[in-house]
């Protein structure tokens, strides 16, 4: 297995040449490819196993874990840490106080939808925009801060951008498959379920290269974005994805899955750093 993360770890960097933006890209398309790959999981399933209760509610909790357990690992080793060694303690925690606090604005002002939470937003639009479009907020939400990662981890150092892009490739295969399952089950068709785990996946596309590129040009800013990602998906994590795979009685299952994703990330850390 380390053979095999090694050999691919070398492959990526070679393919990359040593250009952060580059990098990624090819990790966020790579993290963008298995997302879709955990959301064709989803089309086996038969549409009377698509409950909370049930199969599907199991799913959605571990994987839930499962990317709470990276994100907590890679926002301490992939990011806060880096940035402190970069450049000591305040420019790092203004960036990671920050995210937290532009994820926390996203969540009041943009509508987005939960399975068990349920609707978040502003209130006057409750009820008005429909419910397959308000998971799939509620998706995007969740895998901007994993592309910002990605991508300020790339400038940092080529090989933690390779841990940190990996890592998260990884748990977007069970999250994959946890935003195809509830937007079928909302949606009724499948096809829907796997284009927005297509989507999703794209997302951090979106925001990995862009930071990628604006940390290279300005270095200065490069603890700013290290903290941000981090106040990101720490938040992330504590507001959202922890909560919301508690709250159908399945906390053992979504135990099992953080501490899956926490060992995963601590794995990789030890191999490849």
């Amino acid at each position: 297995m380390q053979g095999l993360l090694e050999s691919l770890a070398e492959h990526i960097l070679r393919a990359s040449s040593g250009n952060p933006v580059t990098l990624a890209f090819i990790l966020s398309s790579i993290a963008a490819l298995l997302t879709t790959t955990g959301a064709l999981l989803s089309i086996p399933v038969k549409p009377r196993e698509r409950d909370s209760g049930g199969q599907t509610g199991s799913v959605i909790d571990v994987g839930l874990g499962f990317s709470s357990g990276v994100m907590i690992v890679a926002s301490f080793t992939s990011l806060i840490l880096p940035a402190m060694d970069l450049a000591g303690f305040a420019r790092p925690a203004m960036g990671f106080l920050l995210g937290a606090f532009t994820i926390h604005a996203v969540n009041k002002l943009v509508p987005h939808e939960h399975l068990i939470k349920g609707y978040e937003g502003p209130r006057a639009l409750a009820g008005k925009v429909r419910a397959s479009w308000l998971v799939a907020a509620a998706i995007l939400i969740h895998n901007l801060p994993e592309g910002m990662a990605i991508g300020s981890a790339s400038v940092y150092s080529p090989e933690r951008g390779v841990i940190t892009g990996l890592a998260i490739a990884f748990q977007d295969i069970p999250e994959g498959l946890a935003v195809a399952l509830p937007v079928a089950l909302i949606k009724g068709s499948t096809l829907w379920g796997v284009v927005l785990g297509l989507l999703s996946g794209l997302s951090e596309v979106l925001l990995a290269v862009p930071t990628a590129a604006l940390g290279s040009l300005i270095v200065w800013l490069l603890p700013y974005l290290l903290g941000f990602g981090a106040g990101a998906m720490v938040y992330v994590v504590s507001h959202e994805a922890l909560p919301e795979s508690h709250r159908t009685g399945r906390e053992r299952e979504a135990t099992i899955g953080f501490f899956a994703g926490f060992m995963l990330m601590l794995y990789l850390d030890s191999t490849l750093g």
